[in-house]
């Protein structure tokens, strides 16, 4: 068992505790709830069950693992002011927090490149995707973030008690070689590598729509209404990319900036409250993406509000998108999609059947348009 000596229980007044335990239930009633409302659409609507969306539920899911294995520990232990589960509870609780937190972070990237591949090159992205593909994706991020939350289990670095004393992470506090090197790789394989591909798909996918709206302002016999919608789609994917960039680096760079000046050799200057701050922020995660991937989403509100008796105002919302929405969706999308491509493809593009284009619209309207 861990035993909390009395020099380790964080000197705090005790309102700070109940604070911290009345956000953390909060947090965790809002991640469990956002997220499995998030689930039950899917399952209820088979319309939401593209190939794409299976990102989402993935996220979902690991964003609803993360806020029900973290919040009610961390609730408890601020009631009682130190960690009452002992060294295995430790561990478990660090493990967990470790693994649906990576698991997110890095299904942000898998979505990010999925949507990249999508708008940049929709021809390959239909000839490829396939649910197996998207299967073993999903499989990937998984055991990569299984190997790197498994790694402080067995030698390389370790978990323990961090901030308050009322949640625990890997140590990034201890100055050894183990702990530095793994508070290293983790930051550059979980935090900036991610970042920074993110930052190129969602940059290059920016640069691709305003190609295709200028392209779709040329060749549209209409030109004032070309230019309306593909100005539309430029701005509403440059909303959607830059809400995804500032949300992930708000919740995760500063517990990020916490660990690397630990790093650096300066841990004493970290306080109790300076160590607690960032988890809670981090941990917050777990709200935002629902609302951003799959809440806003005109077809999720719509199967919310015909599901849930409760979420029926949402409807209201749904029939005042409806006329913009689905013309939006039906036309401009098209249009952006076959200016997109080479004028090698033009005829040929034109001659495809119904199906056909169906099946491209179906691959590129992901969550974000």
């Amino acid at each position: 068992m861990l035993v909390m000596e009395p020099q380790q229980r964080a000197d705090v007044p005790d309102h700070v505790h109940y604070i911290i335990a009345f956000i953390i239930l909060i947090i965790g009633t809002l991640g469990v709830t956002g997220n499995t409302l998030v689930m039950f659409a899917f399952y209820s609507n088979k319309k939401l069950r593209s190939l794409p969306n299976y990102f989402i539920m993935n996220l979902a899911l690991s964003d609803f693992l993360m806020a029900i294995t973290q919040s009610p520990m961390f609730f408890i232990n601020s009631l009682y002011k130190e960690w009452i589960f002992g060294e295995l509870g430790c561990k478990i609780y660090a493990f967990c927090g470790a693994l649906f937190g990576i698991t997110s972070m890095i299904n942000l990237l898998a979505i990010s490149i999925d949507r990249y591949l999508v708008i940049t090159k929709p021809l390959q992205t239909i000839q490829r995707n396939s649910k197996r593909r998207i299967s073993m994706a999903i499989i990937s991020i998984w055991l990569y973030s299984l190997a790197w939350s498994l790694t402080p289990l067995i030698g390389w670095s370790s978990y323990i008690p961090e901030g308050l004393m009322t949640s625990c992470t890997w140590d990034y506090v201890s100055p050894s070689p183990a702990n530095r090197s793994y508070t290293m790789m983790l930051c550059c394989f979980v935090f900036f590598i991610p970042l920074a591909i993110i930052l190129y798909c969602y940059l290059f996918m920016f640069l691709s729509v305003r190609k295709a709206g200028r392209d779709l302002e040329r060749l549209s016999q209409k030109s004032g209404f070309g230019k309306q919608q593909s100005m539309r789609s430029e701005w509403k994917l440059a909303k959607i990319a830059a809400v995804v960039i500032v949300v992930y680096v708000l919740s995760w760079s500063p517990y990020a900036c916490v660990t690397l000046v630990a790093w650096a050799g300066y841990a004493n200057i970290l306080t109790p409250y300076s160590k607690t701050l960032p988890a809670i922020i981090a941990k917050s995660s777990t709200i935002y993406n629902p609302f951003i991937y799959a809440i806003v989403h005109n077809k999720y509100r719509a199967t919310l509000a015909e599901k849930v008796p409760g979420l029926s105002c949402l409807s209201r919302v749904q029939k005042k998108d409806g006329l913009t929405s689905s013309t939006y969706s039906d036309t401009s999308v098209q249009d952006s999609n076959f200016s997109r491509q080479p004028s090698v493809y033009t005829k040929k593009l034109h001659t495809t059947t119904d199906n056909s284009c169906n099946m491209m619209l179906d691959n590129s309207h992901c969550v974000c348009l």
